[in-house]
């Protein structure tokens, strides 16, 4: 008889085997933290996918009834808004992937294959149900802070329900970042939602969430001060140039590697004041994780190429939301004070393809 750890076991690598067959190559999106010399926040995140997520900017206004999902398509968890959110959704879907509410609470859903377990429908309590792909729009529609959300998750159970677009379940885990600077990480591991406060405000992928942290003590050597010259043989040996403190930063783009560089940028970068020169900083350092088009491949013939498909940028304090995309690398602005936060409907506006550089001067 198989004893109840190697079930355990058979079941999480059976997991990991169907998320790698059902969705190819990990997904590699990356996020982070930074904050600035006035005692300000901004929030970064990668959007990578290998195939197309057809994102739109989405705007959800306050008061907004939403009924989650339930096992076997009952009706789950209901939510009215307490907040409005500007963020960006996919699918044409009334969601975000990524977002920032009115009281500058910012985060973004990100890719957890392997290692995402949901609560079974047989144990779930249908009133407390949604799905994977409708956490992120209840955590901001409903609170303002990091503890806030954390209080809540006990009335919270996320299923493995099957998104429509994908014909599969996606495996997802979430980072939340506020105002006051505080992090955390939520995944949902042995059917529960699991917390991690996170004093770094970094995430990437898999693994899991404490995993990442153990890993750090990896790296503890390196730094962004250039090495001094040492002695060999009576001899003086210097490095070849600027950036030896660096000298072992993992350079691929794995989750674990990521991480550790997403850290390194984030906490090492000079801070700038509130505003544009802070999103531009962040801007430069998100920079470090764009993935070109067919870097990252499928092994399976015809498979998916990953690639990054938009950049966002939350300025927390000013509650303005940035974009880029891979086709139109001009970072817009989306305030959220342009909008009427008691509308009546969900709005979006796509961000158009431009891959034309403008020219310096005019025409003669």
């Amino acid at each position: 008889m198989m004893n109840p750890i190697s079930k355990n076991y058979l079941r999480l690598l059976c997991a990991a085997v169907f998320f790698l067959v059902a969705f190819g190559t990990a997904r590699a999106c990356t996020s982070l933290l930074l904050g600035t010399a006035s005692g300000g926040h901004v929030y970064g995140r990668t959007m990578e996918f290998g195939f197309e997520l057809d994102s739109d900017v989405i705007f959800m206004p306050r008061k907004m009834a939403v009924v989650g999902t339930g096992p076997a398509g009952q009706p789950g968890k209901p939510w009215v808004s307490k907040y409005a959110m500007v963020g960006m959704n996919a699918f044409d879907m009334p969601i975000v992937c990524d977002g920032i509410n009115e009281k500058g609470l910012a985060g973004g859903i990100l890719y957890f294959p392997g290692y995402a377990q949901y609560t079974p429908d047989a144990d779930a309590t249908a009133s407390k149900c949604m799905a994977p792909w409708e956490f992120l729009a209840w955590a901001l529609g409903n609170f303002a802070t990091v503890e806030e959300v954390k209080a809540a998750l006990d009335g919270v159970e996320i299923i493995g329900a099957k998104m429509p677009h994908l014909g599969a379940v996606p495996p997802f885990h979430y980072t939340l970042h506020d105002a006051t600077g505080k992090s955390i990480v939520i995944e949902p591991t042995g059917g529960k939602l699991v917390v991690f406060d996170n004093p770094y405000g970094v995430m990437t992928n898999s693994p899991t969430f404490d995993w990442h942290l153990t890993n750090l003590r990896n790296y503890v050597k390196l730094t962004p001060v250039n090495v001094p010259p040492m002695k060999v043989a009576g001899q003086t040996v210097d490095s070849f140039g600027q950036g030896s403190g660096w000298l072992g930063i993992p350079g691929d783009p794995t989750p674990p590697s990521r991480l550790i560089r997403a850290l390194a940028f984030s906490m090492t970068s000079d801070q700038k004041p509130n505003g544009i020169e802070s999103v531009r900083l962040v801007e430069h350092i998100m920079n470090n994780f764009d993935i070109p088009y067919g870097t990252i491949r499928n092994p399976k013939p015809g498979g998916d190429l990953d690639y990054t498909q938009w950049t966002t940028i939350a300025d927390i304090q000013e509650l303005v939301y940035y974009v880029k995309t891979y086709n139109n690398q001009m970072l817009v602005s989306i305030p959220l004070a342009d909008f009427d936060f008691d509308a009546k409907a969900v709005s979006t506006a796509a961000i158009k393809d431009d891959l034309v550089a403008p020219k310096l001067f005019p025409a003669k």
